[in-house]
């Protein structure tokens, strides 16, 4: 397990487990279904364990990818961590409040992206003459200047997420987490992301970056988690880390 002893410990997982309630047919349970019968119930619904026993420390300047395949309890444990996903056993500790990468909820589709920058810069907490100011470097990273002025229902997913990053990562997050944003855009898209998420971490940020792209995680972390199954199977160095679980997904 990678350990420090010199930065300050940011965010402590202490044998967290995250079980909830499915369906027999594999989807998550609505207030409507817990409604029918006891004996309905035992037939239908079937406990998911996501989570079983994970523990790690996060350090300041961590950038620290989160791998695993599909299914694997990856994006939990993430929500785990801000606070969204609730545990059933063990705890979490934060220096500060996570941020979970985007401002989704604040962005309105039939607004144009102007328009949601400035919203989205006030939900983070600028006053509006400071968002202004930073309205051309926000639009000119998410590079599409072309389509700024159309409404956000008529942007493609990518699109969407760019602006999301775009918005988001133009403050400094004492902990922020990035999942799959780096998967959409082009290349050059890519390194302005991976660029911009190294000075966060470089600001005393801790990053956690969940990503598919073995590349992203190489050229952006110091560390890697590999969650399989629920299970923390690894935690150190990069290559080490990619190495065992490309290993594993022959």
């Amino acid at each position: 397990m990678a350990e420090s002893t010199d930065r300050r410990p940011v965010v402590i997982v202490d044998d967290i487990h995250v079980e909830y309630q499915v369906l027999a047919t594999g989807k998550k349970a609505t207030a409507a279904d817990t409604k029918r019968s006891l004996g309905q119930r035992r037939r239908q619904m079937r406990t998911v364990h996501a989570l079983k026993g994970v523990s790690f420390v996060a350090y300041e300047q961590d950038s620290i990818g989160v791998i695993g395949s599909n299914g694997s309890g990856k994006s939990t444990l993430m929500r785990a961590i801000t606070g969204l996903t609730p545990t059933s056993k063990g705890e979490i500790w934060a220096s500060a409040r996570p941020s979970m990468l985007g401002v989704g909820a604040a962005l309105i589709k039939d607004l144009s992206g102007a328009r949601n920058v400035i919203l989205g810069g006030l939900a983070l907490g600028f006053t509006k003459s400071e968002i202004e100011a930073l309205y051309d470097e926000i639009v000119d990273f998410s590079g599409i200047r072309k389509f700024i002025d159309l409404p956000m229902r008529t942007y493609s997913s990518g699109m969407t997420a760019r602006l999301k990053f775009a918005i988001a990562t133009v403050k400094d997050h004492e902990i922020l987490i990035v999942d799959e944003a780096l998967a959409v855009g082009d290349q050059a898209f890519r390194r302005r992301s991976e660029k911009r998420i190294r000075e966060i971490r470089d600001n005393a940020g801790t990053v956690f970056l969940v990503s598919h792209s073995m590349s992203s995680i190489r050229d952006t972390c110091n560390r890697v988690i590999w969650i399989e199954k629920g299970v923390l199977k690894m935690d150190g160095d990069p290559d080490e880390v990619i190495a065992a679980y490309e290993a594993n997904q022959r």
